[in-house]
């Protein structure tokens, strides 16, 4: 069994009481190369660390330490390695899924997993589905290996995590259902040529931008996962108003299916995502 990463270091360092104090307690595993959050009082200690965190956690390759908040309209990572090999390309598995990606130059995200395998038992056979930023993925290959959807289309405007997009359909075989577009979401799903059962709009803090887009493209009866953030009041009508404000002009309504909180996003502040339906024509029956 593996100790705590805190007592690893504190029990293979020699640190005083308070830099003991600040050492990180949890850390992030992506494939074979673990990241963590180290507080600049104890940058110093950069390779010591790493190579305690190398030698203790298995199946490690490399370890990197965040230098910095994911920044920039790609949300790019930065992050420095510290100890083991200097690469930051790598294959992580989670369920059933292999995403191939390159930790310094696009974000993983392990926390939505759940929101994931959801979506997936939702999606009806023969859908036509819209991930408008899809990333290396993350919604797209699950949709792609186990829904029953006809197709796929992902859409990223990030040349790096298209790359990986592309990486990741060929590595999951699924290049028949899954469609990968480089571009902006607003120009290219009306260049789509076809309408949308499913479109996915899983972009935090809020897609309410991109809402436009999609509205000109849902099917009657077509289905929206709307992700955005709620504070402590965790009123959902005004996402759901934030839909129907932008669907009025198309002379359509969209009714609340179901919300759910997806994962803490800051304190007092949640990840959620609202599941609405285009009620032209909604039969509830």
């Amino acid at each position: 069994m593996i100790k705590p990463i805190k007592q690893l270091l504190i029990e293979n360092l020699e640190l005083t009481k308070k830099e003991s104090s600040l050492l990180p307690s949890s850390y992030q595993k992506i494939g074979n190369i673990v990241i963590v959050n180290i507080k600049k009082e104890l940058w110093k200690y950069d390779k010591e660390i790493g190579k305690v965190i190398l030698e203790n956690i298995p199946s490690t390759r490399t370890v990197c330490r965040r230098t910095d908040f994911i920044t920039g309209q790609f949300r790019q990572p930065n992050i420095k390695i510290i100890a083991g090999k200097d690469s930051m390309e790598t294959i992580h598995k989670e369920n059933e899924i292999s995403y191939k990606l390159d930790v310094s130059k696009v974000m993983f995200s392990k926390g939505n997993l759940t929101e994931r395998k959801r979506v997936i038992s939702q999606v009806k056979e023969d859908e036509i589905v819209v991930d408008m930023f899809a990333g290396i993925g993350y919604f797209s290959l699950g949709l792609g290996k186990f829904s029953k959807a006809k197709k796929i289309y992902a859409i990223e405007i990030n040349p790096e995590s298209y790359h990986y997009l592309w990486e990741n359909i060929k590595l999951n075989q699924i290049e028949n259902k899954v469609v990968p577009i480089l571009g902006d979401c607003k120009k290219e799903c009306v260049s789509l040529g076809e309408k949308a059962d499913r479109i996915l709009m899983g972009l935090i803090p809020s897609p309410k931008d991109y809402l436009d887009a999609a509205m000109k493209i849902i099917k009657p009866n077509g289905i929206i996962h709307y992700h955005s953030i709620l504070g402590e009041d965790k009123i959902h009508d005004k996402l759901l108003f934030e839909i129907n404000d932008a669907a009025v002009k198309y002379g359509m309504e969209f009714n609340l299916l179901s919300w759910k909180k997806v994962k803490s996003y800051a304190p007092k502040i949640d990840h959620v995502v609202l599941d609405v339906i285009n009620a032209k024509n909604f039969n509830r029956i």
